[in-house]
C-alpha cells in the first residue's frame, strides 16, 4: 500500500511557524471582528489577507478555525457532552482528519472546539497506509466510549468511496460496535437535517440537529503528538478558542 502523508505541504512548517504566529494571530482576531460585524467570510478573508499578506493556505486556515459568536453559541448549545449510544458519521471528514493527524501534517483547533485539517478532498480520495490505522482507532474508541451503533455516509461520486465503505465494514468485524455504511449523493444536505452527528463541517454543525466532538477526544487521546496549529488568545466576546 502506497505510503502518503495525508495533508503534507512542505511550506506548512514555514507559514504555521512561530515566526508566523504573531502576524496569524493579529489577523485572526482582526477577522473576527469583521464576521462579528456582519461582513461576509469570504470578503472579509480576503481584506484581511491582503492587508496581511497572507497565503492563500493561511487565509483558508483562518477561515477555518474562526466562528462567529452566534455560529459559536448554536454550535455550543447543539454540542451532546457525551456519547450517546448511536452516532451518524460524516465520514470522509472523519477518517481523511485522522489520517492527517497520523501523518504528522497541519491540523487546525478551530474556535469551536472542533480539529479540522487543510488536506481537502475535491472529488478524488485513496485508500493510503494511514486509513487501516484511523479505522481501527476509531472503532476502538466507540467502543471506550460504549458506542452500539455507527452509521456511517460517504460521498458517492468521490472516487474509490466503495472501497472505503468496504473497509469500514471489514474492520468493524473486530469490535462491539454496529457499522452500517452508505454511499449517497448529498452527504452534507443528509447530515445538516440530522441528530447526533459526527463531523466538522461548519456548514453542517450549525444547521443538524445535534452533534458530538468524536474527532477532538479520539486525536487528543490515541495521536497526542499530533500537530494542531492554535490561535493563542483568539477570543470573540466571552468565547477564547480551546487549547
Amino acid at each position: 500500500m502506497e505510503i502518503v502523508k495525508r495533508g503534507y505541504e512542505p511550506k506548512d512548517a514555514m507559514e504555521f511557524g512561530s515566526k508566523a504566529a504573531e502576524k496569524l494571530n493579529a489577523a485572526g482576531q482582526e477577522l473576527v471582528f469583521l464576521l462579528n460585524r456582519g461582513y461576509d467570510v469570504k470578503s472579509a478573508s480576503t481584506f484581511i489577507g491582503n492587508h496581511h499578506l497572507l497565503s492563500e493556505r493561511q487565509r483558508l486556515a483562518l477561515a477555518r478555525i474562526t466562528s462567529t459568536k452566534a455560529a459559536l453559541m448554536e454550535r455550543r448549545r447543539k454540542e451532546l457532552t457525551q456519547a450517546p449510544a448511536e452516532l451518524v458519521f460524516d465520514g470522509f471528514n472523519t477518517i481523511i482528519t485522522l489520517e492527517v493527524a497520523l501523518s504528522g501534517s497541519l491540523l487546525l483547533a478551530g474556535m469551536d472546539g472542533t480539529i479540522r485539517d487543510l488536506a481537502g478532498l475535491r472529488g478524488t480520495y485513496r485508500i493510503v497506509d494511514k486509513t487501516v490505522r484511523a479505522v481501527e482507532l476509531l472503532f476502538a474508541h466507540l467502543d471506550e466510549l460504549g458506542v452500539k451503533k455507527a452509521l456511517f455516509y460517504l460521498d458517492q461520486q468521490v472516487s474509490n468511496s466503495g472501497r472505503l465503505r468496504a473497509l469500514l465494514l471489514d474492520q468493524a468485524r473486530d469490535h462491539a460496535v454496529e457499522v452500517q455504511a452508505e454511499l449517497h449523493p448529498s452527504v452534507d444536505g443528509l447530515l445538516s437535517r440530522m441528530e447526533r452527528v459526527v463531523t466538522a463541517d461548519a456548514i453542517i454543525l450549525d444547521k443538524c440537529g445535534s452533534w458530538y466532538n468524536l474527532n477532538r477526544t479520539l486525536i487528543q487521546s490515541a495521536v497526542p503528538d499530533a500537530w494542531i496549529f492554535r490561535l493563542d488568545g483568539l477570543r470573540t466576546e466571552g468565547f477564547l478558542c480551546p487549547s
